[in-house]
């Protein structure tokens, strides 16, 4: 990834799956590619992208295929997480479908790898170390000791202590029903700052460039009730003048009839769109809830 002298963007890309390769030229670039956007992020060279470092966390988790017991449950249980763990760690009990069938998984635990995505590279995470963001880890890691404390205690776990986390919620558990699954990379972003050196960010964090030319999404991938608030940030901050005007407005206000107004102080809009919500995903509404106000 380089830049143009007419300030577009020159991208070499290749397709994992047949493994052939292309360039493309683009005056504007979005980097969503998870734990792979923050290596992106530092190829691309923009300044705002200087100080940023990720920490790479695998997700790990019990499941279960027994459909005696997968037809016991059919919701998502959530408990509370241990004193000192981060937010991301509050365990669940889930029913998933996986394949085409009914599962349940219980966790999440964490575990640790170098790599930033599933299938990538045991190298990923040293050579993200440049001299930009080498204080902002270091002080990260150094203000964090009790965090690196749980991932290691998560690390060197055994089958049986995860056994025994998974009896708070089901006791009557066996060892031999379930199986330990790795699912997938969280890259958590750190980030320079002024006073502490470095902080360590357990959401996600939107990066863009000063021209508008290119934004990087780093973090935690975003689910459904942040991802729609995101992307218009990154519209907003990337096409400004594009944003002010009257037929953007109009095509913005057609996908989304809240844009720009509080549903919190207008009932009668949060009627309308709860309305059309239920209609779309085919949910019948509460009468209860629905009378409130």
């Amino acid at each position: 990834m380089r830049r143009e002298e007419n300030g577009r963007w020159q991208l070499q890309v290749k397709d994992r799956t047949s493994g052939m390769k292309y360039s493309a030229s683009a005056r504007f670039v979005f980097l969503g590619a998870g734990g792979g956007a923050l290596p992106l992020l530092q190829k691309s060279g923009i300044p705002e992208g200087k100080g940023f470092g990720g920490f790479p966390v695998s997700g790990q988790w019990l499941r279960c295929d027994n459909p005696i017991i997968v037809d016991r449950h059919f919701a998502k249980v959530y408990g509370k997480a241990p004193r000192g763990a981060p937010p991301m760690s509050v365990p669940h009990l889930d029913t998933r479908i996986i394949d085409g069938k009914r599962s349940l998984l219980f966790g999440p635990f964490a575990g640790f790898t170098t790599k930033y995505l599933k299938n990538g590279s045991l190298l990923d995470f040293p050579l993200s170390m440049k001299p930009d963001n080498l204080v902002p880890m270091l002080a990260t890691g150094a203000r964090n000791m009790d965090l690196t404390k749980y991932l290691i205690g998560q690390v060197l776990q055994s089958p049986w202590s995860r056994l025994l986390a998974l009896r708070k919620f089901m006791p009557s558990a066996k060892l031999r029903d379930w199986y330990l699954e790795t699912a997938g990379q969280r890259v958590q972003v750190i980030k320079k700052d002024a006073k502490k050196g470095g902080v360590l960010q357990f959401g996600t964090e939107v990066v863009a460039a000063a021209d508008g030319t290119l934004a990087a999404l780093l973090g935690a991938s975003p689910g459904a009730s942040t991802a729609v608030a995101i992307m218009l940030e990154i519209i907003e901050r990337c096409f400004p003048g594009e944003m002010k005007s009257e037929a953007w407005q109009k095509k913005l206000k057609a996908m989304i009839p809240s844009a720009g107004r509080s549903l919190v102080e207008d009932a009668d809009l949060f009627r309308e769109i709860q309305t059309r919500t239920n209609e779309t995903l085919e949910l019948r509404a509460d009468p209860s809830y629905a009378a409130v106000g």
